[in-house]
């Protein structure tokens, strides 16, 4: 299987250790893994121009990282959205990643879809929702979410936890 990784934090710490522990247990099941830092990237937000569903057919009018990652949204089997909470919800960066796939609609090819979110204070309902409410509009299956907060990042416990589910796929 195709795993795309979106990793929405703009730095390298509690979600690189949740990615990177999945990351291993999918590698060792066999599947290719590859991690695109969108929290890096520069992305902007969906202007809702509808160029993408008209002129465009499929494709945005702007031209940013989204370019970059595209062809990872439509070859992949499965998409693993992962980011730290700032204020209440998925960094601004994850944000643009995930809103901007509305000009294909729904990814190609993935079949599941995995969340993985870190914060302090483990307010995650909104991102949670955000998430069921992609995989239940585009129809694909939600094989999981994770959370660690405070102690549980980078814990042995939680990081075993993320890559014995990735083993598992």
């Amino acid at each position: 299987m195709k795993i795309a990784v979106f990793n929405g934090s703009p730095r390298n710490e509690n979600t690189a250790a949740m990615i990177d522990a999945f990351r291993q247990g999918a590698q060792t099941a066999g599947h290719e893994v590859e991690v695109y830092h969108v929290g890096k990237m520069k992305i902007n937000g969906c202007l809702a121009c509808e160029y993408c569903h008209g002129k465009g057919e499929g494709k945005c009018i702007q031209k940013d990282d989204l370019e970059k990652i595209m062809p990872a949204y439509l070859e992949c089997d499965m998409i693993v959205y992962a980011s730290p909470i700032y204020y209440f919800a998925p960094t601004a960066q994850i944000e643009a990643a995930w809103q901007r796939v509305y000009c294909i609609g729904k990814p190609a090819k993935a079949a599941k879809a995995a969340l993985l979110l870190s914060s302090g204070s483990g307010a995650y309902d909104a991102a949670i929702a955000q998430f069921k409410a992609f995989t239940a509009y585009t129809g694909i299956e939600n094989a999981g979410v994770f959370t660690a907060t405070g102690t549980e990042n980078k814990s042995e416990a939680k990081l075993a936890e993320i890559k014995a589910f990735a083993e598992k796929l």
